[in-house]
């Protein structure tokens, strides 16, 4: 089970399994899902501060720090590898897509796509933030499907695949830049694990993200969502959280009846169905 208890790696964790498998899942997974292309149609793309939003927010962002640190085993060096070849993965599926993108904006209404757009990057920032209000969201692959249906605008149409390089080289940068959050998360992991608070790292990257939904609806934001992001990296950091841990006593002590205490003892007594004790937001 996930032990970073992010609302997003968690149930993904329980269906994929493995940490590799689990990075690999929660990075693809806003190409799958249609959030990416959505906000490729939406022109979340069009500027150098839109990649990095894009790749830091949607590509990055807490659960990718949260299946890092959480869940994968092994050297610094041997998570880079792993990362790595995700990360080619990922940019290469961005890629593709966004070559596609012309085409499909051909028979859309972008102004009313782009609201829907801005409505799946908000429900996003919402599940991020708290497991209970996800349950009660619908998925985002059902508002983008809905999206699409509602700006359907066939009168434009055409069937010849127009790739625009310009657009293709800015969706493959915005994958580089998640790509390089999850490297360096990776690298500097021995020393995060121990002074960042993931959660609340969480918390700041819900925020961005609805921020990054008002600028998609064309609200003056500018580079709200980058700012709030580096000051959640700041107030994330939490060097005293080891040795306050340390010193609440909840290591397991065994008694000379041979029963365990601390943190197990109460572990091991948590009912698993108990919704305090397991989040269990839907992401697909």
């Amino acid at each position: 089970m996930s032990h970073s208890r992010h609302p997003i790696a968690l149930p993904l964790e329980r269906q994929v399994g493995g940490a590799t498998r689990l990075l690999a899942t929660v990075m693809v997974l806003p190409l799958v899902d249609g959030i990416f292309p959505a906000l490729v149609l939406a022109g979340a793309l069009s500027s150098a501060t839109g990649i990095l939003e894009v790749g830091l927010l949607v590509f990055g962002g807490s659960a990718t720090m949260a299946v890092i640190l959480a869940e994968m085993d092994g050297t610094p060096r041997e998570q880079a590898r792993a990362v790595l070849g995700v990360g080619v993965v990922l940019v290469t599926l961005a890629s593709l897509e966004t070559a596609l993108a012309p085409t499909i904006a051909s028979v859309l209404d972008l102004v009313t796509f782009e609201r829907f757009a801005a409505i799946v990057i908000a429900a996003v920032a919402a599940k991020t933030a708290s497991a209970r209000v996800g349950e009660f969201l619908p998925r985002p692959a059902v508002i983008v499907v809905l999206g699409l249906v509602a700006s359907l605008d066939p009168a434009g149409a055409t069937l010849t695949v127009r790739p625009d390089l310009g657009l293709i080289a800015r969706a493959a940068a915005a994958a580089l830049v998640g790509t390089t959050f999850a490297l360096a998360v990776a690298l500097a992991g021995p020393g995060l694990r121990d002074n960042v608070d993931i959660d609340r790292f969480r918390f700041g990257s819900a925020v961005a993200l609805g921020l990054l939904a008002l600028s998609i609806l064309g609200l003056p934001v500018g580079g709200a969502p980058l700012a709030v992001i580096a000051v959640t990296g700041l107030f994330a950091l939490d060097p005293d959280a080891r040795s306050e841990e340390a010193g609440t006593g909840t290591d397991p002590v065994v008694t000379d009846g041979g029963q365990e205490t601390g943190a197990e003892a109460a572990d091991a007594d948590a009912d698993p169905e108990d919704e305090d004790a397991v989040d269990r937001p839907p992401w697909l």
